[in-house]
């Protein structure tokens, strides 16, 4: 039974491994380079298989570099497994600049395209303008659930709620004596989404409530972070501004967090309100002064209005999630080819998730423009693998279950196709957690691989915009920038409608290439940045906001 040229891929010419587009039996025949064999083992769909037979400790390679090493003799035509390999990557050291690259012919038909905007004193330019409301301390967190309690709904930015009449059936089911097998095989009927209430604020897109479990009783390395992370939000260019609530004995004080505010914006002039618990005395107190100036300075904030903004005020975030084995062939080189074009327009572009760049550090640090870049994001990676190996889990215990399952059974595979994401072009700055984008092209920013945290950072580091992959389906989303969830293949898409946006598996099935499939997101970020279109994360209310412990996450 011969397998034609569409049911398997080689990435890259010095590749000794081929990717299973579909599922493949044992007996498949494959012909490849000129030879002919037959598979020995099946081999599931985004899963790879030899195409030379490897003795123990041979090199495997895919997208051109080292990923992983034979854990024993596998014949041609075997199935990689977690059993019969392992993680390996190449060492990396300082090497000479490769910055050379070539700017996508189609960023000339998006020169003078711009998307509707609100323009920031700072320069900078929001694709959303939104209220925050912070807790400084886990401590009130509580107090931040009654004001957004009292605030959502009355102000028109609650989303409307579902599932009520599907509990009122299953009340009635139980009252009118059905078992639990009965109710087990009940068809719930899906209830219609109600209407959202009218905004009162219609320039607001919303308020955004940021509660976390952080700011005291951890290290004040920590709670400083915590300031500089909560610093990057109330300065970014999506929020015109923001209700902080404090305690006030914890460690990440009211003063540090004014300090990293001018570190981002040195004329900051957003409104902002900042309130001390116990200062003010009883929680009815603190709440009534934090409604009177949070609505005071909602009215300020609704004085903002979209205008045009060329494209080089976009900073799109680089994220993905719940990858699998298609994801570096399809939707994350299809945001590099997207990053290269606009870093070819002047905006910028941050590729973070540093444990899923392990095995690409030489080519990453090679495209710094120069040498210092390059030393400190190689200083980076060691020093986070060495503190992630003395906890017990280094960079090659990044991959989870599901990638594994689907296709990803190394670190440095999973890494590889991960930084196709940063698309060709020159790394202009190496950020670490939470610095801010200062410059235009492509950033480094270190963060876990973590999803949530991930994502959290590249907002607070400027991202008014995230693209994120997924090949499994990961329904996050950011309280304040619009992320745009990219399906990996058509699969995922169509078995997930509600969360996915942009279905790439068009790739894997020969229906369009990178470049039309970056074009045609590029579009819809367009919109997105221009308030026209929703991207599901946001139609559900997914405002996932998640800081990182240093040291603890992957």
């Amino acid at each position: 039974m011969p397998a034609d040229k569409h049911t398997y891929l080689q990435i890259h010419p010095a590749d000794n491994v081929l990717v299973a587009l579909t599922n493949l039996a044992a007996g498949t025949a494959i012909a490849f380079n000129g030879h002919s064999f037959n598979l020995l083992t099946p081999v599931e769909v985004k899963h790879k298989f030899t195409i030379t037979a490897l003795e123990p400790e041979a090199p495997i390679h895919m997208y051109g570099v080292l990923v992983g090493k034979a854990n024993q003799y596998i014949a041609r035509g075997t199935a990689l497994t977690v059993d019969n390999i392992k993680h390996a990557s190449d060492d990396f050291k300082l090497g000479n600049r490769k910055t050379e690259w070539t700017v996508p012919a189609v960023a000339e038909g998006y020169r003078d395209k711009t998307f509707m905007g609100f323009h920031r004193a700072d320069g900078s330019v929001g694709t959303g303008n939104y209220w925050l409301v912070i807790p400084l301390v886990f401590c009130e967190n509580r107090n931040i659930n009654v004001l957004k309690e009292a605030l959502s709904a009355k102000l028109g930015f609650a989303k409307p709620r579902g599932y009520e009449s599907e509990v009122d059936s299953l009340v009635e089911m139980y009252q009118s004596g059905k078992t639990a097998a009965e109710i087990l095989n009940a068809d719930l009927q899906l209830s219609p989404e109600g209407q959202s209430p009218k905004k009162l604020f219609e320039n607001i897109d919303g308020i955004k409530f940021l509660n976390h479990d952080m700011g005291c009783g951890g290290t004040r390395t920590d709670s400083d972070t915590l300031c500089g992370l909560l610093a990057g939000y109330i300065t970014h260019p999506n929020v015109a501004g923001a209700t902080v609530l404090s305690l006030g004995c914890q460690h990440a004080q009211a003063a540090i967090l004014q300090t990293e505010i001018q570190k981002r914006d040195p004329n900051f002039s957003k409104p902002l309100v900042m309130l001390e618990q116990q200062k003010i005395g009883t929680e009815s107190k603190l709440l009534h002064e934090a409604l009177k100036q949070t609505f005071a300075g909602l009215m300020e904030a609704n004085k903002q209005q979209r205008q045009p903004a060329p494209l080089s005020k976009l900073c799109i975030g680089l994220e993905c999630g719940g990858s699998d084995g298609f994801s570096g062939i399809s939707a994350n080189p299809t945001l590099g080819y997207l990053s290269d074009i606009l870093v070819g327009l002047g905006g910028s572009v941050v590729l973070a998730e540093f444990p899923e760049l392990c095995g690409v550090e030489q080519e990453l640090s090679d495209r710094c423009i120069d040498e210092t870049e390059a030393m400190k994001f190689m200083d980076l990676m060691r020093t986070y693998n060495a503190r992630a190996e003395a906890g017990g889990s280094g960079f090659y215990a990044n991959p989870s279950p599901g990638n594994i399952r689907d296709g990803l059974i190394t670190d440095a595979i999973k890494s590889a196709g991960a930084a196709k994401k940063g698309g060709t072009s020159p790394v202009t700055d190496v950020l670490d957690y939470p610095e801010k984008v200062t410059k235009p092209g492509l950033n480094l920013l270190c963060t876990p691989g973590s999803d949530v945290e991930s994502t959290t950072a590249e907002v607070a580091s400027g991202a008014n915009v995230v693209l994120f992959t997924t090949g499994l389906g990961t329904p996050t989303g950011n309280p304040v920038a619009p992320v745009i969830k990219v399906a990996t293949n058509t699969a995922v898409f169509n078995r997930m409608p509600d969360i996915m946006d942009i279905n790439c598996g068009t790739i894997i099935e020969g229906e369009e290439t990178i470049e039309q499939s970056a074009t045609r997101m590029l579009d819809y970020v367009i919109e997105v940045a221009s308030g026209r279109k929703q991207p599901k994360a946001v139609i559900l209310g997914q405002d996932d906001f998640i800081p990182w412990k240093r040291g603890v996450s992957l």
